[in-house]
């Protein structure tokens, strides 16, 4: 008697869907795909000027303690501003926070094409647009983060930060990667020319977006209200670790002021482009692949354990003589990394009240944006002082040494998890409250 094959489960998805990212926030919200469209077009002519600004700094300077000292300019308008813009973000219309910031970037970087056109650019104006490109993204990704719950369901949010994160791999991959070839062959002007003309596409993207009020509950900005959203940071040790454990790793091992020196001493200048797209080229595999992320619950030991892996990757980056071996474990790097981040980002998205989602979204700017800031002025002064290699290599075992002191002394973050975290119920059941239809009328007798 022959078996006959068992029928296949409709509802239960095939190996190959339940590994593809999840496309459910892109279909059910329209404002979801529009702002994901101007985010990708954005990111692609950022990481233009990315990789243009360190190398003209480079060329005018001769200094990595130069080129590191962008990350300083930028620290300080990124501390004021991220923790005002969050409070902003919860007390204005999102959608027009996003819009005039986007705006006020094109502005910008119409500044950086003019500068690069002149017969002897200044070095002055580079530092100045990098620190008031700072303020504007402090202001904008607050309101970026904030408006993400309000227009994608509570159970889509790990997919949609993974689709975020792919959308910008993809401009991370393909923008570095030109901009390498545009930057040796045809100029400067022409990389901040076309990130100028990405900021205008993205202005025509964002006007359709749906007016997003501030809710009712939450508070005018001010210094009261900035402080309350830093209590309740406080008082939630599970969020406050992922905002040290990520700052630990991004300022002991973040190697991007130093690439191009890196590259010259590799005898390979030609894999600087390559250099700064390995990063985002290992996240999009995660990306591409992430449909495990739904799966896992215990967010917070993922953080942990990815940002320890980061570390380690590189590490051995900083140890490597073969330019491919490097390019290798920055991709590796980059892949944990983007773990690290998208736990992080759904850790925050399915445990913050709405009417604090801004001023936390102001802190956790600072919490992934810091740390890049200081770990590239760090960087670059121990390049200076003992060499690009040993600054690479030593700041990647301090992070993994950094990362694992802190998962001893934050045991909350250890056992978070999403099912039974009181703040994840919470807010979940509320959400699906909100979304449940109505009970019907029953109609009077007559």
């Amino acid at each position: 008697m022959t078996a006959e094959s068992p029928t296949p489960d409709p509802a239960r998805p095939s190996r190959l869907r339940s590994v593809l990212p999840d496309l459910a926030p892109w279909r059910a919200s329209a404002d979801f795909r529009r702002l994901w469209l101007a985010g990708l077009v954005t990111t692609f002519g950022s990481f233009l000027t990315f990789v243009a600004l360190p190398v003209q700094i480079k060329e005018l300077t001769g200094s990595a303690a130069a080129v590191g000292a962008i990350g300083a300019v930028e620290l300080v308008p990124l501390i004021v501003f991220g923790l005002y813009g969050g409070a902003l973000a919860d007390a204005l219309d999102k959608r027009k926070l996003i819009l005039w910031t986007e705006a006020g970037q094109a502005v910008l970087s119409a500044a950086l094409l003019v500068n690069a056109l002149l017969p002897t650019p200044a070095i002055w104006p580079l530092y100045v647009v990098a620190a008031l490109s700072s303020a504007l993204v402090s202001v904008q990704r607050p309101a970026l983060d904030a408006l993400l719950p309000r227009i994608v369901a509570h159970d889509h949010l790990p997919a949609a930060a993974s689709l975020n994160a792919l959308r910008w791999q993809v401009g991370g991959v393909a923008g570095p990667a030109l901009a390498g070839v545009v930057v040796a062959y045809a100029g400067l002007g022409w990389a901040y020319g076309a990130d100028l003309v990405t900021f205008v596409v993205s202005v025509a993207l964002a006007v359709g977006l749906s007016p997003s009020p501030a809710s009712h509950e939450a508070a005018k900005p001010s210094l009261k209200a900035i402080a309350e959203g830093a209590r309740y940071a406080w008082s939630r040790k599970e969020l406050l670790g992922t905002y040290v454990v990520d700052i630990a790793a991004m300022l002991f091992a973040l190697p991007l002021a130093v690439l191009p020196f890196l590259a010259d001493e590799l005898n390979a200048p030609w894999s600087l482009g390559l250099m700064y797209s390995a990063m985002p080229a290992g996240a999009m595999v995660v990306s591409l692949t992430s449909g495990w992320t739904s799966r896992v619950h215990r967010h917070g030991r993922a953080v942990v354990v990815a940002a320890a892996l980061w570390g380690v990757a590189v590490a051995a980056a900083g140890v490597s003589r073969n330019v491919w071996l490097v390019l290798l474990f920055l991709a590796l790097g980059g892949a944990a990394d983007m773990v690290s981040g998208v736990f992080r980002g759904v850790m925050w998205n399915q445990t913050i009240p709405d009417e604090l989602r801004g001023r936390l979204a102001g802190i956790e700017l600072l919490s992934y944006s810091v740390g890049p800031q200081l770990g590239q002025t760090y960087t670059g002064g121990v390049a200076a002082w003992k060499g690009v290699r040993t600054s690479v290599w030593s700041g990647g075992l301090l992070c993994v040494g950094a990362v694992g002191l802190l998962a001893l002394c934050l045991p909350k973050l250890m056992t978070y998890d999403a099912r039974t975290n009181e703040h994840a119920v919470r807010l979940r059941e509320q959400r699906g409250a909100a979304a449940a239809p109505a009970p019907a009328v029953a109609p009077a007798e007559g």
